[in-house]
């Protein structure tokens, strides 16, 4: 299928002020079966210099920079994406992988020598005991691996209420686990740390979802993305209670949730500012 994705974010500043450096992650991070046909990036007012650069992380980044200033900063993002069917299902765990939860004292997942160091910063568990506990009982439950990924996942979209939140913090894992309610990112970074619990490695994933069953209503979505050796990153959407497939477009991934925001950057001025953002995905094609 073919998807049309507008995205409008708007900053309005009370008086005029100096922008710094953005860094406007809005190109679609490279996925095998989705293709970026076309793509038109606005920006007013129109920067100084612009460079596509890539973070440490791997992702691929607009840079863009300001001489003048301004009250107005708007940032305008038209795509055209080929997707193709993809299953989110196939793939095989390492099972040297598997077993290392049963061959080690600590009740936990261990990656190898080569990997430890690198994935270290991956593996989150902010959380209080009642949800270490809820991701060991899953676990100890489920047949396989997959099967408690998918089943946790399946928990976190039934017992949990969905909110649409405005403000842009992230609440803790503690605070979600306890309300039994969040944001598609609170949910996801809550879901991060009950993966943690248990030695998993797993990153933040900001990007657009397209529901099919949606006319209207599509914004900027929030899922995550854990670790198997032998399988590589595999995405779920505690939302919607998935695995993630070709209708997920990543933006930005990163350990930390903060460093995902499309729109990143500073100004000067003694003056506050507002955001308006809007978000439009349509299916165009086959």
């Amino acid at each position: 299928m073919k998807l049309a994705i507008q995205h409008l974010t708007r900053y309005t500043y009370g008086g005029p002020v100096v922008l710094g450096m953005h860094k406007l992650f809005l190109v679609p991070q490279y996925r095998s079966f989705q293709k970026v046909l076309k793509r038109d990036l606005i920006i007013s007012p129109i920067p100084q210099g612009k460079a596509v650069r890539t973070d440490m992380v791997g992702n691929s980044f607009d840079l863009v920079w300001f001489d003048q200033p301004c009250s107005e900063l708007e940032i305008r993002s038209d795509l055209l994406i080929s997707c193709q069917e993809f299953n989110p299902f196939a793939f095989i765990i390492d099972p040297e992988f598997i077993l290392t939860y049963d061959q080690n004292s600590s009740g936990l997942f261990s990656y190898s020598d080569e990997t430890v160091e690198l994935i270290s910063a991956y593996v989150h568990s902010e959380i209080g005991d009642n949800g270490k506990q809820i991701a060991k009982e899953f676990f100890s439950k489920a047949s396989d691996l997959l099967s408690f990924l998918v089943d946790l996942t399946s928990y976190v979209h039934t017992d949990w209420e969905h909110l649409i939140r405005e403000e842009e913090n992230l609440w803790t894992a503690e605070k979600t686990f306890k309300s039994k309610t969040g944001s598609c990112r609170d949910l996801a970074w809550m879901q991060m740390n009950l993966l943690g619990t248990l030695g998993l490695a797993s990153r933040f994933v900001s990007g657009y979802a397209f529901n099919p069953e949606l006319s209207t209503g599509h914004e900027l979505h929030a899922w995550l993305e854990v670790y198997l050796p032998g399988a590589g990153w595999v995405g779920m959407d505690p939302s919607l209670g998935l695995l993630t497939d070709h209708s997920y477009v990543p933006l930005a991934f990163h350990p930390r949730p903060e460093n995902t925001l499309p729109v990143q950057g500073k100004y000067g001025g003694q003056t506050d500012s507002k955001l308006f953002t809007e978000v439009s995905i349509q299916k165009v094609g086959d």
